[in-house]
């Protein structure tokens, strides 16, 4: 289910402020009904009409890619850098599930569904995230346990995480580092390393749920099959 206001603005109809305006107005129906009160929640079975014209629904996709280093994780960018929507030929209006940081590779979910975006991303369904961080120095396994109890950044206590140590090469001072989290807090894995005293050198999302990017190269997608994204859904309708 989704706001009224924010399902017309995303068919590219109007602005939210301007669909906001014609609800008050009495300018949308939903199912033939006249519907003034913001924030009505419809989902993709309702049909609405905003001022005699009744919005297309658009064909649900569902995009796996391995985001490369170097693009930002937005649907645009006032800096005119590249963004992950260049990389993908959709005519869908899709937009990325959370987000990887510029220098942050992997695992990346596009889609213009907006009830399976908001189950995948919300921590009390505790979807995996698991990622791989390089970071400098030789970590200690009291940092390993303070990862997975959880750590405060930006004021506030992280989730219970999963780490473990892959590899330690004291020649070269670092360490590589498995941490499963289920939150998508700003920055949050390099964050949790930061508090910790390490900084992270390289950073990849290996997985999300189930999914991984190893058949991809850098910048490659596909589309997810109707099993996957059944499986997706399986994990945030658990009640």
């Amino acid at each position: 289910m989704e706001r009224i206001q924010k399902v017309i603005a995303n068919s590219g109809y109007t602005s939210r402020r301007k669909a906001e305006e014609l609800l008050i107005k009495g300018k949308v129906k939903v199912n033939g009904i006249v519907v003034k009160e913001l924030g009505t929640l419809v989902d993709s079975s309702d049909t609405i009409e905003v001022e005699g014209n009744i919005l297309k629904k658009d064909l649900k996709v569902y995009i796996l890619l391995n985001k490369p280093r170097g693009v930002v994780t937005t649907t645009s960018d006032d800096k005119m850098r590249k963004t992950v929507l260049d990389l993908i030929d959709a005519k869908e209006r899709i937009y990325p599930i959370g987000r990887l940081d510029y220098d942050t590779t992997g695992v990346l979910i596009l889609t213009n569904d907006g009830n399976l975006t908001n189950g995948l991303i919300h921590p009390s369904n505790n979807v995996d995230k698991v990622y791989i961080a390089k970071i400098k120095g030789i970590i200690k396994s009291d940092d390993i346990k303070k990862l997975s109890k959880g750590v405060i950044i930006d004021g506030k206590k992280t989730s219970k995480a999963f780490a473990k140590i892959k590899k330690i090469d004291k020649k070269k001072n670092i360490s590589i580092v498995e941490l499963t989290i289920h939150e998508g807090r700003n920055h949050q894995v390099k964050k949790m390393f930061e508090v910790c005293g390490y900084e992270v050198l390289k950073l990849k999302r290996e997985k999300f749920a189930f999914l991984d990017v190893k058949s991809l190269k850098p910048g490659e997608y596909r589309h997810l099959s109707i099993k996957e994204v059944k499986k997706l859904y399986s994990l945030i309708n658990k009640s």
